[in-house]
């Protein structure tokens, strides 16, 4: 696992649980609004944390710790996710997964593992724009779909959530976000914060006015999803 960094202790990355985080390097996306930028676009330059060092951590804080949090980059890229997820679980803690969806295969074979026990999927925009918001040219959106679907009949607790830009999205994504995720349980509109360590460049948090227009539009089709940030 190339582990990048770690955050010692979140109460906020799992609902309900007390948590650490680490973060992977290097992502098949490019979103402009990706507070991560060193992680995805110069990985390399980021020296990693050893396996056995993140495991040590653990051993220490058993029965302090809940639950520990893989996020990125994306986690899916990391070609042995599942024997570090074992190690985890085999300690006790439970596992959340970050994740952008464009691995639904290798999402599918943790489920049926029964490796993951939450399940956090970023929604970029509409499917249709997807290429906009993440960067790459022509995206085949298919493995996004198909990992939502895989989610949302997984059994796993999960959520979706999109992080809000003011000058990327628009009342007519979240309309088409809705009626995609309609029925679900657990979705949360974002504010975006500038990390100072963006991807791009002129983008700022959407008002809470707006924040607020785009979850009542959202909320026509999933009347639990809720504000995160404000």
């Amino acid at each position: 696992m190339e582990i990048k960094g770690i955050q010692k202790v979140t109460l906020l990355d799992y609902p309900g649980k007390v948590a650490c985080t680490v973060f992977t390097g290097g992502c098949n996306f490019r979103c402009p609004f990706c507070q991560n930028s060193d992680l995805v676009i110069s990985p390399a330059l980021t020296p990693t944390i050893a396996g056995e060092e993140i495991f040590g951590f653990l051993r220490k804080r058993r029965g302090l710790l809940d639950a520990i949090c893989i996020s990125g980059g994306e986690p899916l890229l990391q070609p042995d996710i599942a024997e570090f997820i074992m190690r985890c679980r085999e300690m006790g803690y439970l596992v959340k997964l970050d994740t952008n969806g464009s691995f639904p295969d290798l999402l599918q074979r943790l489920i049926d593992a029964k490796l993951l026990n939450y399940i956090a999927m970023d929604i970029k925009t509409a499917p249709e724009r997807y290429s906009v918001l993440t960067g790459v040219r022509n995206i085949d959106i298919g493995p996004v779909l198909a990992s939502v679907d895989i989610i949302r009949n997984s059994g796993v607790e999960h959520e979706f959530r999109t992080t809000v830009v003011n000058e990327l999205h628009s009342p007519a994504d979240f309309e088409r976000i809705g009626q995609w995720l309609k029925g679900e349980e657990r979705y949360f509109l974002q504010l975006f914060v500038d990390s100072g360590a963006l991807i791009g460049t002129g983008l700022s948090p959407a008002s809470e006015g707006k924040m607020r227009e785009y979850l009542s539009i959202v909320q026509k089709y999933i009347p639990t999803a809720k504000l995160r940030g404000i």
